[in-house]
């Protein structure tokens, strides 16, 4: 059997799928200057492939089958193709799944938008994976047809996966390394130590599809093994929502890397409480090199009612500055427009963004995704009607205290400021020169008072 495995290349603004927002994905269309300039570093630094249909190539491969890769282009004599699914991008997906059909070949979908959502992908659907694929691919490459809604359980021993085959998906990926950059451009590939997330963030997808689970260290150990061995040192990226989840762990695989003699680096995703100096100084030792966390809100109130549990300022302040010394990026993320924000709220938050110093930031506006506990309270309020435009950069819903505009605004002013002002820079290129960051103090204060100049008048603009 043929198999195509599509991960359609977004063609408006910059897409992210597979483990973004749980799988629904996210599409940063550039609205300013500054976003401008993130998308397009986005698109060299965060282009990763998709980790599940390289769990899918594994299967496929290990029962016989010949497997290739679409990023978009159609293909001849195919006899299934399965088309990773997003909802900021589904009306591409589909198409491509269209064409192919007239070609004579099965289509399914996997992936979380195509299983909260299944109305948006079903016409153009031989059959949608329901949950995490590899259970229904097992049976789809032991021969077995799928059809409808076909149901995939959750599998409890992730140990039992064969590691996930790159080579039909990417090929042989050039890449080469930035100075001060924690992520080389190209040649970066995602390992999953985990599944789901074990918090209980109302507004977050990432939880929503199954349980908790974790791989053994030796497993994961044996899969970086296997890289290095096939690919060469390469830039991991742990697309865990919460990597440092049990510190022992973390600890016992830090010590593997280094036993192993691996020369891979790494990135993670996790919680700030979850790190300390010991923790964070054995990690670079094996490879950290980048480290994203969620800050959300500067309002620990905020926080509580949407089930995210407050870390103290003083801990996030502790550990931004051990990264700093370590020389570790930093990238923290903020989502704007709660249900509690006000203009001044989100100003406080975008001011503790600039304090906190990572080294970048990211910030979305509140969305509630479909399935979460957030969209279930919020569905009567919701003022979007189109599912794409769920890209976490869209106001979807009413606000009670700011409009739209509003939103937008300040959002656009938290890139803005966040990274037009020359500390960002001094932060980016570690210049810790006592003199010199006196110099960037000064000059930062004087951008500040240009942007709340011409943030009024925006404001002004809005309100008229």
């Amino acid at each position: 059997m043929r198999i195509v495995l599509a991960d359609i290349k977004g063609g408006d603004g910059f897409i992210s799928k597979d483990t973004v927002a749980g799988g629904y994905g996210s599409r940063l269309r550039p609205f300013s200057k500054v976003t401008g300039v993130v998308a397009s570093l986005k698109s060299r630094f965060h282009d990763l492939p998709s980790v599940h249909l390289a769990y899918v190539a594994a299967l496929a491969e290990r029962a016989g089958h010949e497997v290739m890769g679409s990023r978009g282009e159609l293909v001849d004599r195919a006899d299934v193709a399965l088309v990773l699914s997003s909802l900021v991008d589904f009306r591409r997906e589909t198409a491509w799944a269209r064409a192919m059909r007239e070609r004579g070949t099965k289509v399914g979908f996997i992936g979380l938008a195509s299983q909260k959502l299944p109305h948006l992908f079903e016409a153009d659907a031989d059959f949608i994976v329901d949950g995490e694929p590899e259970a229904a691919i097992m049976r789809l490459v032991a021969g077995e047809p799928l059809t409808g809604m076909a149901a995939s359980p959750q599998i409890d021993d992730l140990d039992s996966l064969p590691f996930p085959q790159w080579q039909p998906l990417i090929g042989a990926r050039r890449r080469f390394r930035v100075p001060f950059a924690g992520r080389p451009v190209g040649g970066a590939l995602p390992v999953l130590a985990s599944r789901s997330c074990p918090e209980f963030c109302t507004y977050c997808p990432h939880r929503i599809q199954t349980k908790y689970r974790a791989r053994s260290v030796r497993n994961i150990l044996e899969e970086l093994t296997y890289l290095e061995d096939t690919r060469g040192p390469i830039h991991v990226v742990f697309r865990d929502p919460l990597f440092s989840q049990e510190r022992d762990r973390v600890l016992e695989l830090c010590d593997g890397i280094r036993s192993r003699g691996l020369h891979h680096t790494f990135e993670c995703e996790t919680r700030l409480d979850r790190l300390d100096d010991e923790l964070l100084t054995i990690m670079h030792r094996a490879g950290l090199r980048a480290m994203s966390f969620g800050v959300e809100s500067q309002a620990p109130t905020t926080l509580k009612k949407v089930g995210r549990r407050p870390i103290p300022e003083a801990h996030q302040r502790a550990i931004l500055a051990r990264c700093r010394e370590l020389g570790i990026v930093t990238a923290a993320f903020y989502v704007l427009g709660f249900g509690e924000d006000t203009w001044d709220s989100i100003n406080a938050t975008i001011d503790y963004s600039i304090e906190l110093g990572s080294t970048v930031a990211q910030y979305k506006i509140l969305t509630p995704y479909p399935g979460t506990p957030l969209f279930k309270r919020m569905e009567t309020t919701l003022t979007e009607t189109d599912w794409e435009k769920y890209d976490g950069f869209t106001p979807t819903f009413t606000h009670e205290r700011l409009t739209h505009d509003e939103l937008r605004l300040l959002l656009g002013s938290a890139y803005t400021r966040f990274y037009m002002r020359p500390s960002f820079l001094a932060n980016y290129l570690r210049v810790s020169a006592p003199a010199v960051r006196s110099v960037v103090q000064k000059l930062d204060a004087r951008v500040e008072r240009r942007h709340a100049r011409r943030e009024c008048v925006r404001v002004a603009g809005s309100t008229a």
